[in-house]
């Protein structure tokens, strides 16, 4: 094939992908006329571009020459650069040319790479370059390609690279699933690679499977060290480290390689450190693990937005195998703020060593017990019985047990072979000792970090009692929240496996923790029997079991030291502050603390009946033990629900907040270290005193006393809204999804966030997904129809918004929005129609002015609007925080009128 035939295919390839793929085949046809040739060379680059996911770096493809269909011979076979014989073409991409090349001074194969010249035009990025590429053929790493010259032949630069035998890691991607030990030693040999190239001060920038290659001895090479400095743009030229800028095209001759593996910070065109190599690894790792990109999308700028914007699926949803903490260590190198991430390689290393340890260890213990193992597997009964008084725990002692086979065989074998199986015996019990050795370091050492505690079952099946088996549940959990190194599943997150024949296992791991409790509540007559397992996910083996058999006043009792036991098992050496917070007792008055649950109870169903029946029991509570904290802010949360809440309110705000706010300040009263009461009164300081300091502070004290509670990082995102911090926001938003990652009110929420935040494709999508969770969560419904009627898509939200009715049955906000799409749409008398039931319904119930203005405002009715808003103001309507953000009153906001009421309600500086 001559220089100039490839040429001509070169300018084909890359016209053809301009053009939509659905379009490539007719273009193909008019441009290649009756030269068939040319046309199936160029679909067979075509082909190998999307099979292999883009042309690969260094080594990347050892049969290339398939591509270029029947002809063999590449252009420069057989040419000379300096002092290497071209041999042959490996592969082409945006980086460059590589080809395979005979160093004749050293006689040796190497990979030659050309730059592109597009690439080598500004000589301050040639330099610093050549400065990073340098100082990279300087490592010397068995996991890094051994770089030997960095070169310039006339205009022609060129990296003279190790020839590397084997396969691209995209390659064995495609062929099958990858083992969890493959995917371990793969991990821990990158991360070995970027440890050493961090220490040395250089970042790679481009980390993904096409610059990895693995070789047939199960050596793995990191391709390109540096070689992305030169896709980076000087923004300043007083700047000497230029931030990396984003281009998510990734066709032959643009700088930027595979978009799904850029760090958020890359995304951004922010500076990049080590870290950013952290989070592609850690994209790496999930894609060996999952079969798929944790952050797709279809277009590059989707991919962007997922980036940024959304968190990954857990792995456990694509392997049974993953452990927690390997979902663990995936998820903290995915972290989109990158404090959050692992800060060095070296760290990340260690953690996958470990995890590949216990994977060893396993794999070890299965050989051993297993029917195929060598016959001289066991050991005498004294032997067993003095190896197995080492093992810590019965779990260990069942592993011991579990590599030992009758006496009489060893006699019979030692009889025969007497030094061998005496041998044989001694590394056997030597294996014994250190495997038990090992699991008593792990189960003293390692401590549990994560736990669900699944609804206790009422096997009473008697709903009168329901409260009792609800309300041990969510007491323990509220306990054990207060180990500030323990995340705990939210209530709401557990409470979706209530009534279900769930797996314990298949729950933990669906819920990404380590340790899952269970419970049985039985009721005979005046007698409890209470029975909970603490099981571990990892290995599916009991931690910790008791049963308990008491009167109904000792609920309390129990509460608490089952508390305690699931502590001390997840944490051996409990300190004496968290031995007190987990066995806190906030109340010696039996008769209290069950009237305190069935407040708890009807609180947590959320209608506004059930609220006013909450604080029944709630105030029968406090007159049982009047200094009993827990039943006040108990009050403050029912009432602030019956004022406040759009779809539970049934008393205006200067009604119900006055009582919410007396009761949260006298739970304080009695006890400054309650999480729960801080945020009430947050809450309340936020939405009805328009207090933004004092409920800031709230907010965070609150946090700072129980970082595992899900609602106080959520209303912490209401208050950042507010104020319009929304990219704080959306990180709280995040996080008590975190915390609560099945909770419909915390996956909604972070639609919320995204339609207040002006990004309704991301709103759209969040609030899909919620309701593939669950189609008949009306909020949902309710807040998609929002972000549609936005995006002017109006018929769709219109449907959404009449789901979201025969869901929520009376909900002033949902109409107000109906009537909002009616408006916008042109549909004038379906919006006044709107209008007339909502003032029907104020007649029976509280409902806001703020939502009548927001029909008004989108007829166009701007008088009515601020008229009806200066109702809201005089209601103290909570809604009136969100005037800087509410999208909903744009068309208000250039109105000298709007920026006055901002000014009363303490909105503007």
């Amino acid at each position: 094939m001559t220089p100039e035939r490839w040429e001509q295919i070169g300018r084909l390839y890359r016209a053809a992908l301009e053009v939509e793929p659905d379009k490539r085949t007719a273009f193909l046809a008019q441009a290649c006329g009756d030269d068939q040739n040319l046309r199936h060379e160029v679909e067979s680059l075509l082909v190998a571009k999307s099979e292999a996911g883009g042309f690969l770096a260094a080594g990347a493809m050892r049969d290339a020459a398939r591509m270029l269909a029947e002809e063999k011979r590449m252009l420069l076979a057989g040419s000379r650069l300096g002092h290497y014989h071209v041999l042959s073409l490996l592969g082409a991409g945006g980086m460059g040319e590589v080809y395979l090349a005979a160093d004749t001074r050293l006689n040796r194969k190497i990979a030659l790479k050309l730059l592109p010249k597009e690439l080598t035009q500004d000589r301050e990025q040639v330099r610093r370059f050549q400065q990073e590429a340098r100082a990279a053929s300087a490592l010397n790493h068995p996991n890094i390609v051994m770089i030997f010259e960095i070169g310039q032949a006339d205009s022609t630069h060129y990296i003279a690279t190790e020839f590397i035998e084997g396969e691209t890691l995209r390659q064995r991607l495609a062929k099958s699933t990858m083992s969890l030990r493959e995917v371990s030693d793969v991990s821990i040999q990158i991360a070995s690679a970027l440890a050493t190239a961090h220490g040395a001060g250089i970042i790679h920038r481009d980390i993904k499977p096409e610059n990895v290659m693995l070789r047939p001895d199960g050596y793995v090479k990191v391709l390109d060290f540096g070689l992305a400095k030169l896709t980076e743009s000087q923004l300043s030229t007083t700047d000497t480290e230029a931030p990396t800028i984003a281009k998510v095209v990734t066709d032959p001759g643009t700088v930027m390689g595979t978009v799904n593996y850029m760090s958020p910070e890359q995304a951004r065109g922010v500076v990049v450190d080590a870290r950013s190599d952290i989070f592609s690894l850690g994209v790496v790792i999930y894609e060996m693990i999952a079969g798929r990109a944790p952050f797709e999308g279809q277009t590059a700028s989707d991919v962007i937005a997922s980036i940024l914007k959304t968190e990954p699926s857990p792995l456990a949803r694509y392997s049974s195998e993953v452990s927690p903490e390997l979902q663990w260590i995936v998820n903290k190198t995915l972290r989109k703020d990158r404090d959050e991430r692992y800060q060095t390689a070296k760290e990340l290393l260690t953690d996958l060593k470990n995890v590949k340890r216990e994977l060893d260890v396993r794999t070890e213990f299965e050989r051993l017990a297993s029917p195929q193992s060598s016959k001289v597997e066991g050991t005498t009964d004294a032997l067993q019985e003095g190896h197995t008084a080492k093992v810590s725990s019965a779990s260990t002692a069942d592993v011991a047990l579990r590599t030992t086979s009758s006496a009489e065989y060893i006699v019979s074998g030692i009889k025969e072979h007497k030094f061998t199986a005496l041998i044989a015996v001694g590394v056997i019990a030597l294996a014994i000792v250190g495997l038990s050795a090992y699991l008593h370091a792990r189960n003293s050492e390692v401590a549990i970090e994560s736990i669900a505690v699944l609804p206790f079952d009422n096997q009473n099946h008697d709903p009168d009692i329901e409260y009792r088996s609800d309300g041990l549940t969510e007491s323990i959990i509220n306990s054990l929240t207060q180990l500030q190194n323990l995340r705990v599943v939210a209530r709401s997150s557990v409470f979706r496996y209530k009534g279900r024949e769930a797996d314990p296992m298949a729950a933990g791991r669906e819920l990404g923790v380590r340790a899952v409790l269970t419970g049985r509540i039985m009721q005979r007559g005046d007698n409890l029997n209470i029975s909970a397992e603490l099981m571990d996910v990892r290995d599916n083996k009991q931690l910790w079991g008791e049963q308990y058999e008491r009167k109904v006043s000792d609920l309390l009792t129990v509460q608490r030291e089952i508390a305690k036991e699931i502590a001390n098992n997840l944490r051996p050496k409990l300190s004496g502050a968290d031995q007190s917070r987990v066995t806190k007792n906030y109340t010696e008055n039996a008769e209290a603390y069950q009237l305190y649950l069935k407040g708890r109870f009807y609180f947590n169903k959320r209608t506004a009946a059930a609220e006013a029946k909450g604080i029944e029991y709630f105030q029968q509570a406090v007159e049982k033990d009047p200094n009993y904290a827990l039943a006040y802010t108990g009050l403050a949360d029912c009432y602030s629900l019956l004022g406040l809440q759009i779809d539970v309110a049934l008393l205006s705000p200067r009604e119900a907040i006055p009582k919410a706010k007396a009761a949260a300040m006298k739970a304080l009263e009695m006890d400054d270290t309650l999480a729960e009461a801080h945020t009430s009164l947050a809450f309340i300081r936020l939405n009805y005193d328009w207090d933004w300091s004092g409920s800031e502070r709230e907010f965070k004290r609150a946090i700072d006393l129980n970082p595992n509670s899900a609602n106080a990082h959520h209303w912490y995102a209401h208050y950042l809204m507010a104020m319009s911090r929304t990219d704080e926001s959306l990180t709280e938003s995040k996080r008590a999804l975190e915390l609560d990652p099945l909770a419909q009110i915390m996956n909604v929420h972070l639609g919320w966030a995204y339609f207040y935040a002006h990004q309704y494709d991301l709103a759209s999508e969040q609030l899909r997904k919620s309701l593939e969770m669950d189609p008949n969560y009306g909020v949902a419904h309710w807040y998609l129809g929002q972000a549609l009627k936005q995006k002017g898509i109006y018929t769709e939200a219109e449907t959404e918004f009449r789901k979201a009715k025969d869901l929520l049955t009376t909900n002033p906000g949902v109409d107000a929005d109906m009537g909002q799409a009616y408006a916008i749409s042109g549909k004038r008398n379906e919006a006044q129609k709107v209008i007339n039931e909502l003032r029907e319904v104020s007649k029976q119930k509280y409902v806001a002015s703020y939502h009548i203005a927001l029909i008004y405002a989108a007829l166009g009715e701007k008088d009515r609007a601020f008229e009806l808003l200066e109702s809201a103001y005089g209601e103290r309507s909570d809604l009136l925080v969100y005037l800087k953000v509410d999208p909903r009153l744009d068309g208000l906001r250039g109105d000298p009128r709007f920026l006055d009421l901002m000014r009363r309600v303490g909105l503007t500086s």
